[in-house]
């Protein structure tokens, strides 16, 4: 089972990085959880994401598109940072994000979403929409 892991912003992330010792510690101690991590065979990606200020949002509408220049409000509903996890279970991800440091100077969440897998959609779909999601895969697992 994949999993999206999403750090949510904060007041504190969406000013960007400021270096103190209290950021140096959480860096240290971000890296050595990542580092179990990958040992254990978990992480498949992950990093940190700028301040939404640095960031754009193209809106749909029909045939439109219109180009929003961040910041974007609400940060409790933005993203600060994901991993991308293979685990066996959801209950093995909750763990997981347990074992976590908090990612933020103070107060923090962690969000945890499975990812669509193409046996989640039957049976139903065009041969060419699963050669070319396996295609896909392979590229970018590099194999």
């Amino acid at each position: 089972m994949r999993v999206m892991v999403f750090v949510k912003a904060t007041e504190d992330s969406e000013q960007g990085l400021k270096e103190s010792a209290e950021m140096n510690e959480l860096f240290e101690a971000m890296g050595k959880y990542n580092e179990e991590l990958v040992n254990a065979g978990i992480m498949l990606a992950g990093d940190g994401l700028k301040p939404s200020s640095e960031g754009k949002r193209i809106a749909f509408d029909g045939p439109g598109r219109t180009v929003i220049d961040g910041p974007f409000a609400e940060t409790r509903e933005l993203v600060a940072g994901y991993w991308l996890w293979e685990v066996k279970d959801m209950d093995e991800a909750v763990a997981w994000v347990k074992r976590c440091p908090n990612p933020m100077p103070g107060p923090s969440e962690i969000e945890i979403r499975p990812l669509y897998e193409m046996a989640d959609f039957g049976e139903n779909l065009p041969e060419a929409v699963v050669e070319l999601h396996d295609r896909t895969r392979e590229k970018l697992s590099g194999r």
